[in-house]
């Protein structure tokens, strides 16, 4: 492979090969097996989030601040899983596994920071949640549409200036070594590794992204929780409590499948240090592939309004054929 040599600011010789090539799954029988699950849960992935932004968008009744969020969440779905499943499925199908120096970091910049408007995307719709419950006679004046518009953009304006900042410095680093990066896309982590000179600068932005992405939204969704407990249990009835509680359930389970195993995968790879790379990966691409699909399961068709435009829409389509 032949490296090219580039110029920093600071006139020192960077060397950036051509591209990286994508090494996983080496050792799993299955994999054929995986990839047709891959498959199928892109195109659930895709047909349930698309309809659920249809409906909500198509609906003016819906353009209520708890759906516009649904919608942001729906969106990020979508372009975080277009982002990963299809090249995995390219990269170990054709086993074509190279990807371009410059592909590789655009991949980097959209998956993190989608991940972390994934992150950020769950902590908005708890803060929707505890307006609701704890202030809900100011409900409409606190939690508006215009003001869930301008809470998601400066998510997502934070978001995107912290990933082009973390991927941008990624260009510093030299590789004159190894160029096999031992994940299932090309990740912050493997890739700043390879490196042949100081990366103490990359893997200090990576524990900050860290904290960043997961620890402040989870954090967030705690303390929220913990606020609308308080409430709960004041309530006089016990019908008003399990009317309010309801209302979280499949929130909460969204919280669960999304930070549960990237929290499990972190503290395994903390405490064990003999977990087998390929299953670490395999478990990695998974808490990346199966949220996006549940979510509009879970959370955007139970919910009543939406599963009764869907009934709808059903029973208009069946009615023109």
């Amino acid at each position: 492979m032949k490296f090219q040599k580039r110029t920093s600011g600071n006139d020192s010789v960077l060397i950036h090969p051509p591209g990286f090539y994508i090494v996983a799954f080496t050792s799993l029988s299955f994999i054929n097996v995986y990839l047709v699950f891959l498959a199928f849960v892109y195109t659930v992935t895709v047909i349930f989030n698309v309809l659920v932004i249809y409906i909500i968008v198509s609906d003016y009744r819906l353009h209520t601040p708890k759906f516009v969020a649904v919608v942001n969440l729906a969106v990020i779905d979508v372009v975080l899983s277009s982002c990963i499943i299809p090249s995995m499925i390219k990269l170990f199908l054709s086993k074509d596994n190279f990807i371009p120096f410059n592909l590789c970091f655009v991949q980097m910049f959209i998956y993190y920071c989608f991940v972390s408007l994934e992150s950020f995307a769950l902590a908005v719709l708890a803060y929707d949640r505890l307006i609701a419950i704890c202030f809900p006679l100011r409900q409409h004046s606190i939690n508006n549409t215009r003001s869930m518009f301008v809470i998601l953009a400066i998510i997502w304006s934070a978001c995107v200036g912290v990933t082009i900042f973390t991927t941008s410095i990624m260009t510093r680093l030299s590789f004159c070594g190894s160029v096999q990066v031992f994940s299932y896309f090309c990740d912050y982590a493997p890739v700043f590794r390879l490196a042949c000179n100081d990366n103490r600068l990359q893997w200090a932005c990576a524990s900050i992204l860290s904290l960043f992405n997961l620890a402040g939204p989870l954090s967030f969704i705690i303390l929220s929780y913990a606020c609308i407990l308080l409430v709960v249990f004041r309530m006089k009835t016990v019908a008003r409590r399990l009317k309010a509680l309801a209302t979280c359930t499949e929130h909460l389970i969204l919280v669960a499948i999304f930070y549960i195993p990237i929290m499990a995968i972190f503290f395994i790879g903390l405490f064990s240090s003999g977990i087998d790379p390929d299953l670490r990966v395999l478990s990695l691409s998974l808490s990346t592939c199966i949220p996006p699909c549940l979510n509009p399961i879970i959370y955007s068709l139970k919910t009543k309004e939406i599963k009764t435009r869907v009934l709808a829409l059903i029973h208009k389509v069946k009615f023109t054929r």
